[in-house]
């Protein structure tokens, strides 16, 4: 259906802040339409380096940026801090969680997604994912209160629990993890702690598929595995994970200790998405039209990782920021010219590569036909990542930091400063118990 009635200026709402949505917004500055941009947080998050937040890399300042301050002289604009919960694609209005509304006449849902653990959310809560600054500072004071705790703990099977780092998932967000741990871990902070050597500490990755980072070429794959396996990165792959519990995780390989368990293997849309009256493909995502509409609805767009599309060999278009990217600059075109009435092209992706870092000088980087693994690659990454951050500020920052580390080994920001006191006093009581338990028992 066509939007019922068009204002003099028509009402474009963006749903998400992330690559997509900012994009669409950025490139509609001086056009004739006025946008509301909703979203949860009141920041833009570059979430390509939240790893290095978790891993006391970089602050989380480094790679985030009030929305307001990307759009104060944007005068089309209007930025609303909220969640939407449901959308009326027929009488054209979103809600928010508080109950306000927003009326529209085009809209763009550029959500993004979550991690999911595939009907198993119970384990969340001993394997945080990393989507937002709030999950990356909790997986970093995991890492840096397990390191304290070590220091200390007499116990043996204890000590090596809280010593073992298990990643589950072996895409670009596992493999960065999993890289920058061993790092820090095993040269950055070792030489802090008087009680541990390098050698005590243990990094898992494990992946259910053949083989890690499943959208690089197979060359470029082993080439990581080996970079891993060198930086004392246990790789296994083929091993699916049956269950997280307090004290690990359970493949079908067996059982992994440790206290700390990170989540990267899998993805699903925003529920958002459930509220609109369409089907959804898997993970929850929306089968879009060549033009990023939902079929029977023209005037509503879905991009980025909310989207599924496939381009003219039948594939998925990877959940990536360059793809958001595109796809957020071409919906901008498509509504600059709706609105002047003009025919709309379809959408096509112009893939510039892809890359990943496992480490300090370290990575793989697949650029059409050439394939590059090792320092060169890390180059790559490095300067690609600069560029796309928002403000010179933190460019200049980031650039330093990593200057820094590359010639220090150190981070600068090995802080812990969101301990939850509730949360610690649960851990003792529970402890107590179960001593108190087994006091009885002997008994």
């Amino acid at each position: 259906m066509e939007p019922t009635k068009l204002t003099p200026k028509p009402k474009l709402i963006i749903i998400g802040a992330g690559f997509g949505g900012l994009t669409a917004a950025q490139a509609l500055r001086y056009a004739n339409v006025d946008i509301t941009i909703i979203d949860r947080t009141n920041h833009h998050l570059f979430q390509p380096l939240l790893y290095q937040v978790a891993t006391a890399s970089l602050s989380p300042g480094d790679i985030a940026m009030p929305v307001r301050a990307v759009f104060k002289q944007q005068e089309n604009i209007t930025v609303v801090l909220g969640e939407a919960v449901d959308i009326n694609e027929n009488n054209q209005v979103v809600t928010l969680e508080d109950g306000g509304t927003f009326n529209f006449d085009y809209l763009i849902i550029a959500t993004g997604t979550r991690h999911s653990y595939f009907g198993n959310n119970q384990w969340e809560e001993n394997a945080p994912g990393l989507k937002t600054i709030s999950d990356a500072l909790k997986i970093r004071e995991k890492i840096l209160l397990s390191l304290e705790k070590a220091e200390l703990e007499s116990d043996p099977e204890k000590r090596k629990a809280l010593l073992h780092f298990v990643i589950v998932g072996g895409g670009p967000t596992g493999v960065e993890l999993a890289g920058a741990i061993s790092e820090i871990v095993k040269r950055a902070v070792i030489n802090d702690y008087h009680n541990m050597k390098a050698d005590d500490t243990n990094i898992t990755l494990v992946e259910a598929l053949p083989y890690i980072l499943p959208p690089f070429d197979p060359e470029l794959r082993t080439a990581a595995v080996k970079m891993l396996n060198k930086m004392g990165v246990n790789v296994m792959v083929n091993t699916m994970v049956t269950d997280v519990d307090d004290h690990g995780v359970n493949t079908k390989k067996g059982y992994f200790k440790s206290n700390n368990v990170i989540w990267a293997a899998g993805n699903e849309a925003s529920p958002i998405l459930k509220s609109l009256n369409v089907q959804t493909g898997k993970a929850g995502r929306i089968p879009v039209q060549p033009d990023l509409t939902i079929k029977g609805y023209p005037n509503i767009f879905v991009i980025g990782d909310a989207a599924i599309f496939q381009n003219k060999s039948g594939q998925e278009l990877p959940a990536m920021a360059p793809v958001a990217i595109q796809q957020g600059r071409h919906v901008a075109r498509l509504l600059g010219d709706r609105i002047q009435n003009r025919k709309r092209p379809a959408f096509h992706y112009q893939d510039r590569g892809k890359m990943a870092t496992i480490g300090r000088a370290k990575g793989v980087a697949e650029l059409g036909e050439f394939k590059f693994a090792g320092f060169f690659a890390w180059v790559i990454w490095s300067v690609v990542h600069i560029f796309f951050l928002i403000g010179f500020r933190n460019r200049f920052r980031v650039m330093a930091e990593w200057v820094w580390y590359y010639i220090t080994f150190r981070g600068s920001v090995r802080l812990i400063t969101g301990v939850d006191v509730y949360e610690k006093k649960k851990e003792g009581e529970k402890k107590r118990q179960d001593e108190k338990e087994m006091e009885n028992r002997k008994a």
